[in-house]
């Protein structure tokens, strides 16, 4: 029994030294942000004409050196190059570290966040002694270790309508490896505006996809992509997940264009979008469409002139890690510390975990009944059944069978939002008994970061 008590108390212990690392952390990533204000910004001055290469550098760029289409014409071109890189993760990091090998002269680096372990897999700049640390500093000096010539301008703050134009106009090339829709849409119109090309990719789960915006009269963003996407169809990595390797293959990728355009060989995806599957271990290039003369940024009479309020503009944060949905009113959503009460009080009630599978198998609450979201979406029978069937049981419990209270939970918050609205429209076409329901604000993630230290956060 003793022991027992030991281990609750060193748990209890591990859960509040892990809650004032997360607020230090937090606190970090603020103080590394102010450091970094617009008007603080190191002057950044073009990088001056190299006529010839040294000694050092023929040996260390001998290899590509050899190769006619780029020879020492092309080296000099990219030892005066700049190449801003938006986002430091999973595609920015093997972009990054293949550029600084191939001798780039100067590469500016965007990113607000800080380095979490669950970064790694993916972010291969970036290393377990760094966690906390903010992501440009660590990924500037791996940079350095890589190639001391090249100089590393970082940029620890989320890039935004206010400080787009004068960041990007500093450099020739610019990279989007942001994970969000305003980023994209900000980055576009700042490259527009300034006239430099934009390498974009963007991967997830298995699959990726590369194409260069803005060069040499091609479409931009906003060509082929006028409207942002409703917000509770976009996914990210933190959402559905992704294989490390597959954001290593973009980011050479975009390395390979970001390299072929600052050398002057031109790129080849301008015009075109590359897609990868990496399951199948398949390459398809589609064409996109041209440049649309009534392009809002590009075209003939743009009424893009000067950068807007993307988040507004697209509906979801560019900074929020895991995107929070607001498709609910405050009356049909619970708190985990409100969830936590009722779960104490022993009132009956039915938990409904909607995560996919895969997850369920990371780790769950044992008390909660499991239908995943798409079995709902789709109606499917037996998953309605079984929910009809616990919903009778559960109201035996209740005081003259009352409504039993539903309480719908999923990873983040946001899959249970849109199983609320599911489990509203059967109610109102009788597919299910009349039921109160309310989803888990934050989601699994909330109740380990305020609930229970101990569950697992993935």
């Amino acid at each position: 029994m003793a022991a027992r008590e030991e281990v609750l108390a060193l748990q209890a212990e591990v859960a509040q030294r892990e809650k004032e690392l997360s607020s230090l952390k937090q606190k970090l990533a603020a103080a590394l942000t102010a450091e970094q204000e617009p008007e603080q910004l190191v002057p950044v001055s073009p990088l001056p004409p190299k006529a010839t290469l040294s000694r050092d550098e023929i040996l260390r760029y001998s290899r590509q050196l050899m190769l006619p289409e780029l020879g020492v014409r092309g080296q000099l071109r990219l030892a005066t190059a700049s190449v801003l890189i938006v986002g430091c993760g999973g595609l920015g990091c093997p972009l990054a570290q293949y550029l600084a090998a191939a001798g780039v002269g100067r590469l500016g680096l965007v990113d607000y966040d800080v380095v979490e372990m669950s970064n790694l897999p993916r972010q291969v700049l970036h290393g377990e002694e760094l966690a906390g640390q903010a992501k440009v500093f660590s990924a500037a000096a791996s940079l350095h270790r890589l190639n001391s010539a090249v100089q590393c301008v970082p940029y620890a703050q989320a890039l935004t309508p206010t400080t787009a134009l004068d960041i990007v106009r500093r450099y020739d090339v610019v990279a989007d490896c942001s994970d969000n829709v305003p980023t994209r849409y900000l980055v576009n119109d700042a490259c527009v505006l300034t006239g430099r090309p934009l390498v974009s990719a963007s991967a997830l789960r298995f699959e990726g996809q590369i194409t260069v915006y803005h060069y040499d009269g091609g479409p931009c963003y906003r060509c082929v992509f006028p409207r942002p996407p409703p917000a509770e169809t976009v996914t990210n990595c933190a959402d559905g997940g992704v294989l490390g390797v597959v954001t290593g293959v973009l980011g050479c990728l975009q390395a390979l264009e970001v390299l072929k355009i600052a050398s002057g060989l031109g790129p080849s995806y301008s015009g075109s979008l590359l897609l990868f599957d990496a399951l199948k271990g398949h390459f398809r290039s589609i064409r996109l469409r041209g440049r649309r003369p009534d392009c809002a940024a590009c075209g003939e009479t743009p009424t893009v002139k000067h950068l807007l309020d993307y988040e507004a503009f697209c509906g979801s944060s560019a900074t929020d890690k895991c995107r929070s949905l607001q498709l609910l009113s405050p009356e049909e959503r619970v708190s985990v510390a409100d969830y936590k009460q009722i779960l104490d009080s022993g009132l009956p009630h039915l938990l409904l975990d909607v995560r996919p599978q895969v997850e369920v198998d990371i780790c769950r609450l044992p008390h909660a009944l499991h239908i995943p979201l798409k079995h709902l979406e789709r109606r499917d029978a037996e998953s309605l059944k079984l929910l009809g069937e616990t919903i009778w049981e559960g109201k035996q419990g209740t005081q003259e069978g009352a409504a039993l209270p539903i309480y719908v939970i999923c990873k983040l918050g946001n899959d249970s939002q849109k199983a609320v609205k599911v489990l509203q429209t059967l109610t109102a076409a009788q597919e299910l008994d009349s039921v109160q329901v309310q989803d888990v604000v934050g989601g699994l993630m909330a109740w380990a970061a305020k609930i229970d230290g101990t569950f697992p956060k993935y």
